[in-house]
């Protein structure tokens, strides 16, 4: 599967620099097409840069064309609506081995019926319009592959982090209220069980699937076997930054109550416990499977936080919000 000429749309998110990584690791010949304005994660040495704004057909096909035009893979980390998937469909068809989606796990049903989730799981989010869009984008994509042959393959990540990303409610705000002393406020009890899976482990299982011929036309989800609780997401982010948090637990509708921005991607994913049968892209990627569990994730992004005290924001919104809620009458 290795020396593909691999195309990443994006590149320097999260998740993506994790893939080209991977990718450059195995021996592909990876090219990354964005802006160019990302500095937190740098293009590795090897990476061929496509300079343009995808949003902009014209630049994106003059970019294109002078680096030659035609791709084994295109992997598209940056399309999130269903006119921007149409316009890769147009620009790529006939001219790519295989287009790889990347979709969401937030767009199955929500709250799942029953668990573990699996790629034949409904795909329905009422609650959140991020998922809405990417279930329009699959179905464009699905439509595509039975219709016309479109070489689609879909993958659908759930919560991905490195080194430079929390995944508590507020971010830094909240290790911050930690080291002050101040109460955190946690969604529900603090025991749904959450799915987190480090970039690292993630690109293992993509990488495996680009050039795959048996991944084509099919969707998977890359979720890794570790779920923990939110109360031992929250403990080991305290024990990694010294301390012992005072978890307060608020009802998830109460919370987006008091802050209306939470709620979509609260009431709408984070509420509901969470676990994946990850059969489907093991039977493809045997060698796919958690290596990094958040204890261990949660010291690694303390110590770059402590090492980037730029980084180390405070969001006074968010800081205000925990305050209202926790003024709140608990029984």
């Amino acid at each position: 599967m290795s020396g593909k000429r691999i195309l990443f749309i994006g590149g320097t998110g999260v998740i993506s620099s994790a893939c080209v990584r991977r990718a450059l690791e195995r021996g592909d010949d990876v090219s990354v097409l964005n802006r160019g304005t990302t500095t937190t994660r740098p293009l590795p040495d090897g990476v061929r840069s496509i300079l343009a704004d995808v949003r902009d057909a014209d630049a994106t096909r003059t970019a294109l064309e002078a680096a030659g035009g035609e791709f084994d893979v295109v992997a598209e980390f940056l399309a999130f609506t269903r006119d921007q998937v149409q316009a890769d469909v147009d620009r790529f068809e006939g001219r790519v081995g295989q287009y790889v989606f990347i979709s969401s796990a937030s767009a199955y049903q929500t709250p799942p019926s029953r668990l573990p989730v699996t790629e034949s799981t409904p795909l329905r989010n009422p609650f959140w319009q991020y998922s809405r869009d990417k279930i329009a984008c699959e179905d464009l994509l699905v439509a595509a592959y039975r219709d016309r042959g479109f070489p689609a393959t879909i993958v659908r990540p759930s919560h991905t982090y490195d080194r430079t990303l929390l995944p508590t409610l507020a971010h830094w705000t909240d290790i911050a209220r930690m080291r002050a002393g101040k109460p955190v406020v946690v969604h529900g009890d603090g025991t749904s069980l959450w799915t987190i899976t480090h970039a690292r482990d993630f690109a293992v299982g993509f990488t495996g699937l680009l050039g795959n011929p048996m991944a084509i036309g099919e969707a998977f989800h890359l979720t890794g076997d570790h779920s923990p609780t939110w109360n031992q997401i929250y403990g080991w982010l305290g024990e990694a930054a010294g301390v012992e948090p005072d978890l307060v637990h608020v009802a998830s509708e109460t919370i987006a109550a008091v802050n209306p921005e939470w709620g979509p991607g609260l009431v709408g994913d984070k509420a509901h416990s969470m676990v994946f049968d990850n059969a489907k892209v093991r039977a493809l990627v045997p060698g796919f499977g958690t290596t990094v569990t958040f204890d261990e994730g949660a010291r690694e992004i303390i110590e770059w936080y402590d090492a980037h005290p730029e980084q180390q924001v405070v969001d006074p919104v968010a800081d205000a919000a925990f305050e209202r809620i926790l003024a709140l009458p608990r029984r």
